[in-house]
C-alpha cells in the first residue's frame, strides 16, 4: 500500500507499512507463537488475512485548524495538524462525507477546539459505514452543549447532501484530555441505530457500542467461531464481554441457552434486538459487569466465550473459571500478551486451536481465537 503521509513523516499510524504484507502476517504468528511457547497447542490454524487498504469502516478524526478552514485528521506531538481525509485505510466513500463535513463545519459555528489554548467546542468526528447498505453514522464530540443549538439548525442541510445519514448524535466530553468520548450522547435522528450483517447475522450498532473496525476480518473471526462451536456438545453458553452480541449470535443456535453480559446498555440493546430479529428465544443479554456476573454464578455452562478488553479477563475471573470448570473456553482477544498472562492462570485446560486473524494490517497489532478444553 502506498501512502503519501507515510512518505512525507506526517503520519506513523501504520508503522510496519514498508514491510511485505506476507512478511508482516509471518512476524505476528512468530509472536504469537512465542507468547504460547510454555503450553501445549494440539493445531495451529492458519492466519487469516486481510485487505491491505480501504478496510476500515470507522474514521476518528480530531478537529483542529479554525471553523472556516478545519483540518480532519490527527494532532502531531509538537501540535501541528495533519489532514487524515485521503488516508487509504478509508473506504472511498469517505472522501466525499469528509469534504462536506469542511464547510458544514463552518456552517454550524463549530468552532474546532484548541488542546493549548483549551478554547473551542468541536473535538472530534467520528464516522461508521454499515457493509450492508452503505448508510452512515456520525458522532459529533463536543466540549459542552453551547454550540448544540446551532448544531441542530445547520443539519438539515447537511442531510440533503447527504441522504446516506442514517444516525447522527452529539457526544458531549469536557474533560482537558486526550479521551476520546464523554459520558452524555445527545440524539440528533430519531434513528439511532446503524443496521449491520456478517455472515447472514443481523447486527445494530448504536453510537456508544463498540464494532470491529473491518467488518470482513470480523465475519471470519465470527464465522470461525460458530465453526468451532459447531463441533462441539454444548447446550448452554456465556459470552462475556458480549458487545453487539457478535460472537453469542453466530454460535448460538434455537436449541441452544446463551447468556449474553456486556458493561454496555446500548450494546446489550443492539444484542436484545439482534436476537428478537432472528428469532432465538433461549437467549438473555443483560447490562452487567462480566467479572461480577460469572463470580456471582452457580451453574455451569458447557462452554465460556470471552472476548475481553486489552487488558484481558484477569485473575479473579480466571480463578473462579477455573473452579468452575466448564468444558470449554473460547478466549478472542486483541492482545495476545494478556491472553497469555490469563492462560497462565487458568488452571486445568490445554490448547486444541489457536487462529490468528489480521484486523489491523501495517501495524504489531492483531486479534486471536484460541479454543481450549477441559484436561
Amino acid at each position: 500500500m502506498h501512502c503519501a503521509l507515510y512518505d512525507a513523516d506526517r503520519c506513523r499510524s501504520c508503522q510496519w507499512l514498508k514491510i511485505p504484507y506476507s512478511q508482516q502476517l509471518e512476524q505476528k504468528q512468530a509472536h504469537l507463537q512465542s507468547l504460547l511457547a510454555a503450553f501445549p497447542v494440539a493445531a495451529w490454524q492458519t492466519p487469516t488475512g486481510s485487505a491491505q487498504q480501504a478496510f476500515r469502516n470507522k474514521a476518528k478524526m480530531v478537529v483542529s485548524g479554525s471553523v472556516e478552514r478545519p483540518v480532519l485528521g490527527l494532532l502531531q506531538r509538537d501540535g501541528s495538524p495533519v489532514d487524515l481525509t485521503s488516508c487509504p485505510l478509508y473506504p472511498a466513500s469517505f472522501a466525499p462525507v469528509f469534504e462536506l463535513l469542511k464547510p458544514f463545519i463552518a456552517r454550524a459555528g463549530l468552532t474546532p477546539y484548541n488542546v493549548a489554548r483549551r478554547r473551542g467546542e468541536l473535538k472530534f468526528l467520528l464516522l461508521s459505514e454499515s457493509t450492508l447498505d452503505g448508510k452512515l453514522m456520525l458522532r459529533f464530540v463536543l466540549r459542552s452543549t453551547n454550540k448544540l443549538a446551532q448544531l441542530r439548525a445547520a443539519l438539515p442541510w447537511l442531510q440533503q447532501q447527504l441522504p446516506q445519514l442514517s444516525v447522527i448524535s452529539a457526544n458531549i466530553q469536557p474533560v482537558p484530555m486526550a479521551i476520546l468520548e464523554g459520558e452524555e450522547e445527545i440524539p440528533l435522528t430519531e434513528n439511532q441505530a446503524l443496521a449491520e450483517r456478517l455472515n447472514h447475522v443481523p447486527l445494530w450498532v448504536r453510537p456508544r457500542s463498540f464494532f470491529q473496525t473491518n467488518p470482513a476480518v470480523a465475519a471470519q473471526l465470527y464465522a470461525t467461531a460458530r465453526q468451532w462451536v459447531s463441533e462441539l456438545p454444548v447446550k448452554a453458553m456465556w459470552d462475556l464481554f458480549c458487545g453487539v452480541g457478535g460472537f453469542g449470535l453466530h454460535c448460538a443456535t434455537p436449541e441452544m441457552q446463551l447468556t449474553g453480559i456486556e458493561i454496555s446498555a446500548e450494546a446489550i440493546a443492539c444484542a436484545q434486538r439482534s436476537a428478537q430479529q432472528i428469532g432465538l428465544e433461549k437467549v438473555q443479554f443483560a447490562a452487567l459487569d462480566s467479572t461480577r456476573f460469572a463470580t456471582g454464578e452457580e451453574a455451569v455452562p458447557d462452554l465460556v466465550l470471552v472476548n475481553p478488553p486489552r487488558r484481558g479477563i484477569g485473575a479473579e475471573l480466571c480463578a473462579y473459571l477455573s473452579r468452575m470448570a466448564p468444558a470449554w473456553l473460547l478466549y478472542s482477544s486483541c492482545n495476545a500478551e494478556s491472553m497469555a498472562q490469563d492462560i497462565a492462570r487458568l488452571e486445568g485446560y490445554h490448547i486444541c486451536r489457536v487462529q490468528l486473524f489480521d484486523m489491523f494490517p501495517h501495524t504489531a497489532h492483531y486479534e486471536v481465537l484460541t479454543l481450549l478444553q477441559r484436561q
